[in-house]
């Protein structure tokens, strides 16, 4: 599929007007995936999902939805039940899964849900479009917002996401015989594609990182070594750490601790780019058509997380997270239906796999659920938890 040529065309522009016709990769992927026009997330929106070009775990079952619910709701009690209860999803993709915690909280948890603030911040106008078709039914429970829209400790309760921070820019940087340098973008000769060009880094920052989640340059790394950084993620953290006034900060994502992340064998880092359920790692393909990815550093958020003021209360893996909050026991009942009907058959079936689906450890079930905390006195900081009751795997 040719690029977006809108897309291609904001692009060169962008190359035309930088210094040296050029800019950070992060930059780059700013653009490729969230300009208001040509980005991926403004115009592929129908592409995520079963039939586009990947899927999320709201996407596969309620249930996954439903008990992240239940985590939400012990949290409030923690809080002393506090009126209101807000909860601040951030990414909201198509608003799925906030129908069905809305749905769930309604149904199940009525006294949570009648103090309940919902908000979502989400960066994608389109994407807020198909969400407040999806959410009508509580359009009295949900607003939208930006950043700028929520004052300094104005938030108490949960802000969460679900696969929001592998899709924030990365920085990419190369060991190279000069020391560590980082990698541009810019045109090839004749303006009709875009290239690599290896250059200074662009910021201090990016040294500062690397010291902060421990890698040495000395011990071990290759020459051509080539890894991301996640400075808009330390950003992210400070974004949010600022709102919230006494709560909780859920983060779900795929990625590793700093310690696999940057081992020296992976030598390419762990960029992916995904278009119709197909992954490669070519970033300058499908221009606006594909989603473009970087596995999440565990340890950047929860060293920046307490460095702005946060407490880390659990980390575990997706599987063990929803096994502790009762994904198994809906198995279990699930096993128990006992019918003739092909149709019930079928979808306690369809069911199952979904379910399955959730708690894979080849996919989804490797997922990383980090929970931090801030302002909670210590009896509550030291609840045990019901999703981080089961330890991590590994």
């Amino acid at each position: 599929m040719p690029h977006n040529p809108v897309l291609f065309d904001v692009l060169k522009d962008r190359l035309r007007q930088a210094p040296q016709g050029k800019i950070t990769f992060a930059e780059f992927m700013d653009l490729a995936l969230y300009d208001p026009v040509g980005g991926y997330y403004a115009t592929q929106v129908a592409a995520v999902g079963p039939q586009g070009d990947f899927v999320t775990s709201p996407h596969l079952s309620r249930d996954f939805g439903e008990l992240l619910t239940v985590q939400l709701v012990e949290l409030w009690h923690y809080l002393g039940q506090p009126e209101p209860f807000t909860l601040v999803e951030m990414g909201a993709g198509q608003g799925i899964m906030a129908d069905d915690v809305l749905a769930y909280l309604q149904s199940q948890f009525q006294d949570c849900f009648a103090v309940l603030d919902y908000k979502i911040v989400e960066k994608s106008p389109v994407l807020r479009h198909i969400q407040r078709k999806r959410l009508e039914p509580w359009a009295n429970r949900v607003t939208w917002c930006d950043w700028a829209d929520l004052a300094a400790d104005s938030v108490t309760g949960c802000c969460f996401s679900n696969e929001l921070v592998d899709a924030l820019p990365v920085h990419q940087v190369i060991l190279t015989e000069t020391g560590l340098q980082e990698i541009y973008v810019t045109l090839d000769e004749d303006s009709s594609t875009l290239k690599d060009v290896i250059g200074p880094l662009s910021t201090p920052r990016l040294g500062e990182y690397f010291e902060r989640v421990g890698v040495d340059w000395a011990k071990g790394y290759p020459l051509g070594y080539r890894t991301e950084a996640h400075l808009a993620a330390l950003d992210w953290i400070a974004t949010v750490t600022d709102v919230l006034h006494r709560g909780y900060l859920l983060t779900i994502d795929y990625g590793y601790p700093a310690e696999r992340y940057y081992n020296p064998h992976r030598t390419q880092g762990t960029l992916q780019c995904y278009y119709q359920h197909a992954h490669h790692n070519d970033p300058y393909r499908y221009l606006g058509h594909q989603d473009i990815t970087a596995h999440v550093n565990f340890t950047a958020l929860e060293r920046q997380g307490e460095q702005c003021g946060l407490t880390i209360l659990g980390l575990t893996q997706q599987a063990m997270f929803l096994m502790a909050l009762g994904l198994g026991d809906r198995l279990m009942d699930l096993a128990k239906i006992q019918s003739t009907d092909p149709a019930i058959v079928n979808q306690a079936i369809q069911r199952r796999d979904q379910i399955h689906q959730l708690m894979n450890p080849m996919g989804l079930g490797n997922f990383w659920v980090l929970l931090q905390g801030k302002n909670l006195t210590p009896e509550i900081a030291t609840q045990p938890i019901c999703g981080f009751t089961i330890p991590p795997l590994g």
